[in-house]
């Protein structure tokens, strides 16, 4: 069964979540989606709140980027919320915006040195392994969580470009995919991160989740195409979905059968009615999706 859920997108502001996270949990919804993006919202705070607030939703974070954070505080800030919550937190690591990270002072010269050895090193750690490394990016000395998740916990990498998605196989237990993806781009994905898991001689579960930018009711294919021609996108066919439930449904299932075990509605960073989207999701799309 393909899981589903949506984003809440950070260009709302942070009093918002909890009305959202409350009514997504109320009508069934299977998981909200957070982004970390600079200059808003903190993608553990929110996290923490909403899965506070909520009884039975699964709220990831998508992403936390690496050069903002260091991994013992990640592995601290993860193990905290999967104590509180046991099963119902989904956290995401992943390179950041570049340009973002350079307005901070945080641009490292190798993300994917740098990506590597905070995979590698956060899911030692939330193992509960005692853990001395010196790496390029990574420096620990004996350190170890005093309360580390008491069952195994997934720890997911975003990516887009081929070595980033190969590191995904090799070093992460999943992937998350951004909603340039297309039906044939998972595909293309999945191939990729497969090379990794081989590579690493992995054949453990790796759940692939990918946004499917969606836009519903009487301006849909206006907001949609507006906001794909703002990225650049405007030309790439099979992308995105503006429609009634069918329709959103209909492309929920291509990337389904490409590969995505995770399909999150985005919506429009102008979307008029988020409550609203969130219902569109759980009730009538969730209804169409097997």
């Amino acid at each position: 069964m393909t899981t589903l859920g949506a984003v809440l997108r950070p260009q709302l502001p942070p009093e918002r979540l909890r009305g959202v996270a409350r009514l997504a949990d109320d009508v069934g919804l299977e998981e909200l989606w957070l982004w970390e993006d600079c200059f808003r919202e903190g993608g553990i705070s929110a996290a923490a709140a909403a899965l506070a607030w909520t009884e039975r939703l699964r709220v990831g974070v998508g992403l936390l980027p690496v050069p903002l954070r260091n991994v013992a505080l990640v592995a601290m800030e993860a193990a905290t919320l999967h104590r509180m919550f046991p099963g119902r937190a989904v956290l995401g690591v992943g390179h950041g915006v570049q340009e973002w990270m350079g307005q901070v002072g945080a641009r490292p010269e190798s993300p994917l040195t740098l990506l590597r050895e905070h995979l590698d090193a956060l899911r030692a750690l939330l193992r509960g392994e005692r853990l001395t490394t010196r790496g390029r990016y990574v420096t620990l000395d004996d350190v170890a969580l005093d309360w580390p998740p008491a069952t195994p916990v997934p720890v997911l990498a975003g990516a887009t470009g081929p070595r980033t998605l190969r590191l995904a196989g090799e070093a992460a237990d999943g992937t998350v995919l951004t909603s340039s993806t297309t039906p044939d781009g998972v595909r293309r994905a999945r191939r990729l991160i497969d090379e990794g898991r081989a590579s690493a001689g992995r054949s453990d579960p790796h759940r692939v989740v990918v946004y499917l930018l969606t836009a519903t009711g009487p301006d849909a294919a206006a907001r949609l195409r507006a906001e794909f021609e703002s990225e650049g996108l405007g030309q790439v066919p099979d992308l995105g979905v503006a429609g009634d439930a069918g329709a959103v449904a209909a492309a929920v299932q291509r990337l389904a059968e490409a590969g995505a075990d995770a399909v999150i509605l985005q919506p429009t960073g102008d979307e008029p009615d988020p409550e609203g989207f969130v219902r569109f999701a759980a009730e009538d799309v969730r209804a169409l999706v097997p």
